[in-house]
């Protein structure tokens, strides 16, 4: 485990060596689900920090990925996290939706980073370097820290949309394209945080 923690400062060591200063990673959560917003989250890890059991958040379970919410949140140098919500989604499409999650996630940091790095191959127009690191969120520990906090942030969202419309199963499947919820989608249309742009197609093989 402590060898795979090393590994990920691979990529911030050698932009250290060249220079920078303040590195953040940047990632996002819910670019795929039906309903809710997608979610950015940006981080500034201190240089060569190492936080047992970080990793991709897609790889870790609930539990871990709570927990070291609490430790990222701590321990970072700084952080920023913004969520844009499902009728923006449907107005600017979610690749824009996600890039303006992650400015905003970048801009409420209080300190300015000299690089950001971010996960996979398209960049938002930050006001800052940016270099794109795909499939990052393995390979960066800034950008390992951001997937942790976009994906917390959401779910727990995500799980207080349950309360509001229960019918839905949001707390199980955080609005992903789950059997369960189409089933309730054929029963009772869609909530008022659906993504309607995401939902043509379904309803229209309806």
């Amino acid at each position: 485990m402590k060898e795979n923690q090393t590994d990920l400062w691979l990529i911030e060591r050698a932009c250290l060596e060249s220079g920078c200063q303040l590195i953040c990673g940047v990632d996002e959560a819910g670019r795929g689900p039906l309903a809710g917003p997608v979610c950015a989250a940006a981080v500034i890890l201190p240089p060569e920090l190492q936080i047992p059991g970080l990793n991709d958040s897609k790889k870790l379970t609930d539990k871990k990925r709570r927990e070291l919410f609490d430790v990222i949140v701590s321990e970072a140098v700084s952080y920023g996290i913004a969520m844009v919500g499902e009728k923006e989604i449907d107005e600017i499409n979610i690749l824009q939706a996600t890039f303006r999650a992650m400015e905003q996630a970048v801009a409420r940091m209080d300190v300015r980073p000299d690089l950001a790095l971010v996960d996979g191959n398209r960049a938002p127009g930050l006001p800052l370097p940016v270099r794109t690191v795909v499939k990052g969120d393995s390979l960066s520990a800034n950008i390992a820290a951001a997937s942790i906090l976009a994906k917390v942030t959401r779910d727990r969202f995500m799980e207080q949309m349950d309360e509001t419309y229960p019918q839905y199963g949001f707390a199980v499947h955080k609005g992903y394209g789950t059997k369960r919820h189409y089933e309730a989608l054929r029963e009772y249309g869609p909530s008022p945080i659906h993504r309607m742009t995401f939902l043509k197609k379904f309803y229209g093989e309806a």
